[in-house]
């Protein structure tokens, strides 16, 4: 269900009004809306912030993937390994274009990789080796990811 802009400005609203209440205001808060016992935490911010979360959850519906990526990275971070880049997820008909030494190079994504000048290529790694002649990322190369300092 998509929420109209007037309802979406009132979730907006509804969250700014977090930032005036007090902790005992934001627990009668979460009282009211969700009719049950509010989290036992002592950090307003935070309390705060997953408040405002479990509003806006309720107003636009949770993003199920993004939430289990969350909790990997978390997960991740919690043993001390360093965060990985995602992976670049196209679907069938989206184009990159890239302008290289004063040509547009345009690549179509189909079904089981891509397609440039009319030739299909596993990887768009393998594409900008030929437009290049040299190795590149692919995605990095297409701007899909950002260059390492």
């Amino acid at each position: 269900m998509a929420l109209s802009t007037s309802d979406s400005e009132r979730v907006a609203d509804e969250v700014r009004a977090l930032e005036a209440l007090n902790m005992e205001g934001m627990r009668d808060e979460w009282r009211r809306r969700f009719r049950t016992p509010p989290l036992i935490m002592r950090a307003p911010d935070l309390f705060r912030r997953v408040l405002a979360d479990k509003i806006q959850a309720e107003a636009f519906g949770r993003d199920l993937d993004l939430e289990r990526r969350i909790a990997a990275l978390v997960r991740a971070h919690g043993r001390g390994e360093k965060p990985r880049a995602p992976r670049a997820v196209f679907r069938a008909g989206t184009v990159l274009t890239r302008e290289y030494e004063g040509r547009t190079h345009r690549v179509e994504v189909v079904q089981d990789g891509f397609l440039w000048e009319e030739r299909r290529y596993k990887s768009l790694s393998s594409i900008a080796r030929a437009i290049t002649g040299v190795r590149w990322n692919g995605p990095r190369f297409f701007g899909l990811r950002e260059a390492k300092p």
